[in-house]
């Protein structure tokens, strides 16, 4: 009675011990809508210090100037217009601002919900953000959506930012880098704190596409207003492109031929996403390949499944007996085991002094408290699920005798 009490005692102990590591995982949960919500208040703190500034400038100037009544009324009607307007924005902000207020309470929420009794439904939760947020790395936006609405989990996916993401990579997709630099400018403090080049490669780009509609002159102006201002810090980038000017888009020298080329263009986008990714906190791999390799990397052993792994003989809870996860595990480093631990076929539970493995006289090893399970059920009598062939108790050894 007191083992078997201490055994359930045990048991939420270590379904706690689980959901207090795996809550560590979700840095990135919390992470993405506070980083929104900050640049919420940013954005709207900007609008309000351009606005003012432009509402106070104007008030001084129509102090210092020699401004009939009627233009005076016309001037202050014009400023009054402008707070109006900024009063708007104001309401807006403040509504946008709420919005990512209650997206980070409701994840703060979902994460406090999550106990050792409600683990299974947490987790099936968990699995459909994962699957969401590969989806929508991957620009499967529309399936995204529908996974998140079916599973009524839109507040805890990040669809919104990962939609902001998207009207800059199609633009780019497009070969448009206007958006992608509107980007940059509205996060242009922090994109200078993480030293990104992410402005400049855009830049280079745009010269190189005025260089390759052979408008010299318009890109020798557009180098001297953008480009020369990273001279400092990216000279060789920059004496490397300005030599297109003398060798063309037709040119078969490899240095200058392959800025030319169309995969540029990629590399703007792969670009765009890792500082995408950065900026809001997010892991630059999806969560669900970190999953995956941390899972495989913990049951990768050196056993050699492709010699020893049969399709009848090993079991399909493995990911490793399907050659599609071992290829997956192959660059991941194997599992470092100090002591081996056997887990019944049976029951999937461990095998130890406390629950003895068994070995069957066809040689297959399973725990005590499964055959003794089976036993009850069937007279005595023990069927070997791998084989079908059928024992008695009696015929059984203990390994640890």
């Amino acid at each position: 009675m007191a083992a078997a009490t201490a055994n359930s005692a045990s048991r939420p102990s270590s379904k706690l011990a689980q959901l207090t590591e795996s809550l560590k995982l979700e840095h990135q949960f919390l992470r993405v809508p506070f980083e929104h919500y900050k640049k919420t208040i940013r954005a709207n703190h900007r609008v309000v210090e351009k606005e003012m500034s432009a509402v106070i400038s104007g008030v001084a100037d129509a102090a210092d100037g020699n401004l009939s009544r009627d233009d005076a009324v016309n001037h202050l009607s014009s400023l009054v217009s402008r707070l109006q307007g900024l009063k708007r924005k104001l309401e807006e902000g403040n509504r946008a601002e709420h919005l990512q207020a209650q997206k980070c309470r409701v994840r703060l929420d979902h994460l406090e919900s999550a106990d050792a009794e409600n683990m299974s439904e947490w987790n099936s939760t968990r699995l459909n953000r994962i699957l969401v947020d590969y989806m929508l790395r991957m620009s499967y936006y529309d399936t995204a959506v529908k996974l998140a609405e079916c599973s009524n989990i839109q507040d805890l996916v990040d669809i919104d930012v990962f939609q902001e993401a998207k009207l800059v990579i199609d633009a780019l997709q497009n070969k448009d880098v206007a958006p992608a630099l509107a980007w940059c400018a509205d996060n242009k403090s922090r994109l200078k704190k993480s030293k990104s080049k992410l402005e400049f490669q855009l830049r280079l780009q745009e010269f190189i596409e005025l260089v390759r509609a052979e408008n010299n002159l318009r890109a020798i102006t557009y180098a001297r207003k953008y480009l020369a201002p990273w001279g400092a810090t990216h000279m060789k980038e920059l004496q490397r492109v300005m030599a297109t000017l003398a060798f063309k888009r037709d040119t078969e020298c490899a240095t200058y031929k392959v800025l030319f080329e169309p995969k540029q263009w990629d590399y703007l986008v792969d670009l765009f996403k890792q500082e995408f990714f950065k900026l809001y906190g997010m892991t630059l791999e999806p969560l669900v390949n970190i999953y995956l390799q941390a899972g495989l990397s913990a049951l990768k052993t050196p056993y050699p499944y492709t010699i020893y792994c049969y399709e009848d003989d090993c079991t399909k809870e493995d990911p490793l007996s399907q050659e599609s996860f071992r290829t997956l595990a192959l660059p991941l480093p194997y599992s470092k085991q100090h002591h081996s631990k056997l887990v019944c076929y049976i029951t999937k539970e461990l095998m130890d002094t406390e629950n003895p493995p068994q070995v069957l006289p066809n040689g297959y090893v399973y725990s005590t408290k499964a055959l003794e399970e089976m036993a009850k059920k069937n007279n005595g009598k023990i069927t070997c699920p791998r084989t079908g062939q059928i024992f008695s108790t009696s015929n059984t050894i203990n390994i640890y005798d």
